[in-house]
């Protein structure tokens, strides 16, 4: 994948205060030791969600699909309304896949963030003739009033939907053409805002979800430039998309994600935001060509999903969104045809059984814990993070970069559950301390 520069530069930029020391950081073999401390308690049913695309399917298989993420215990979706398919010619409106998902969303019951993209041939600013004309819905609408009319009507629509998002990574140009402009997106939400709030005023706003951190080349970080422009004076709810090569960090940097996260959130609540959300992180599990994600399979997406997953719980993230629900058909890239915790006929994948497994040794509500002390030196890499349930139990998230052993102090015996197998065992001090095999997939050890 790319080099990604992150939010440390936005940081940089506008002055924030230093990095708070969340990490503890250690030399082991050249790469650190990280104990992440979580900085909030975690309610999975409130904190987790996924995006879903309930209108590419049959009602029998979205329903099935509905299914299958309540069995998760989640609540929470993303959804996605493409202007271009709604609206295909100026006033007639093709509305009925959509009525049937926002029906099936309100009848289960299921909270939602839904973004509206994608502009139609006739309020396109892709000039006629532009070589680039056949791709007219990647281009924003040559009158940004027209979107807002068309989200307030969609908002009055639809009043099961929580928060109305605006638009969708325009820092790429696979959504915005011909090159990303702050300036033009700000054009675009300002209004959009505008007929949102009041049309539902209850209703919380979210800026579109950032590809990466935000990136836009050469031009900088786009939720920076979005800062400079006012947007943050608007309370909304920022998001990004933070995919990385693997579940800690970028090719060109294998451990920098809670780095880019520690720096971009402090400067972000530093500026006044209430609200920060990732609407899009995940791996495929497709088997190539490559495009920009190394191929991981089915069994590495599992095992890099937990991973993200553990970290992101104990960042200052306010809600995360796992891409996607459900593998998609030939619409898709290849990649993205294979994002999905379910088979296209709805039926789980090894993701969907190991984030089951995670959830259900968690129990639906963590707080913040305390780390064992342990001698000697640690496995490479190690990645530790302390949580206990509400009941007393504690629970150590648990992997390291190169297998290893800890010997840990004061702990007469423990038990060790790997979600990504569903592997248990039990280890206990027959002297000279409790030795701890540690993996590379996330393990979590366990004991009263």
């Amino acid at each position: 994948m790319a080099s990604r520069r992150d939010l440390l530069l936005a940081a940089a930029a506008l002055g924030s205060a230093p990095v708070a020391q969340a990490w503890s950081l250690g030399g082991i073999g050249g790469t650190p030791t990280q104990a992440l401390q979580p900085v909030r308690p975690v309610v999975w049913r409130d904190f987790l969600g996924v995006n879903a695309q309930f209108q590419w399917f049959p009602i029998e298989v979205a329903r099935q699909q509905v299914e299958r993420l309540q069995a998760l215990g989640l609540n929470w979706v993303r959804l996605g309304l493409h202007w271009m398919l709604l609206e295909p010619q100026e006033g007639q409106f093709k509305l009925g896949p959509i009525d049937q998902m926002m029906a099936l969303v309100k009848d289960a019951g299921l909270s939602n963030i839904t973004y509206v993209v994608g502009t139609p041939r006739f309020a396109s600013s892709v000039a006629k003739g532009d070589k680039f004309e056949a791709y007219f819905d990647k281009f924003p609408p040559k009158d940004p009033l027209v979107y807002a009319q068309r989200m307030a009507m969609l908002a009055k629509r639809y009043p099961q939907v929580d928060v109305w998002q605006v638009w969708n990574e325009p820092n790429i140009l696979g959504f915005w053409a011909p090159r990303p402009d702050p300036k033009g997106y700000g054009q675009l939400l300002l209004p959009a805002v505008q007929a949102l709030r009041a049309t539902v005023p209850a209703k919380p706003v979210a800026m579109a979800g950032m590809a990466y951190f935000s990136e836009m080349g050469s031009q900088g970080l786009m939720i920076e430039a979005m800062a400079r422009l006012g947007a943050f004076s608007l309370d909304l709810t920022i998001a990004y998309h933070p995919y990385t090569a693997t579940a800690e960090g970028s090719e060109a940097d294998p451990r920098d994600f809670v780095k880019r996260v520690l720096s971009a959130h402090q400067w972000l609540r530093a500026a006044g935001v209430k609200q920060i959300w990732a609407t899009e992180w995940g791996w495929s599990s497709y088997k190539g060509p490559v495009e920009e994600q190394p191929l991981v399979g089915e069994d590495g997406q599992a095992d890099q999903v937990l991973r993200r997953l553990a970290l992101m719980a104990a960042l200052d993230y306010d809600r995360v969104f796992l891409f996607t629900l459900s593998d998609l058909d030939e619409r898709a890239s290849v990649r993205d045809q294979r994002y999905g915790l379910l088979r296209r006929n709805g039926e789980p994948k090894p993701v969907y059984h190991a984030l089951q497994r995670f959830l259900q040794a968690c129990g639906p509500r963590l707080l913040p814990g305390q780390a064992p002390a342990f001698q000697g030196e640690a496995p490479e890499g190690l990645v530790s993070i302390p949580w206990q349930q509400p009941g007393g139990r504690k629970l150590w998230m648990v992997w390291a970069q190169k297998p290893g052993t800890l010997r840990l102090n004061g702990l007469r015996q423990v038990e060790v559950f790997t979600p990504l197998t569903g592997a248990r065992s039990t280890v206990s001090d027959t002297g000279g301390g409790l030795r701890l095999p540690v993996g590379t997939s996330l393990q979590i050890v366990s004991w009263a």
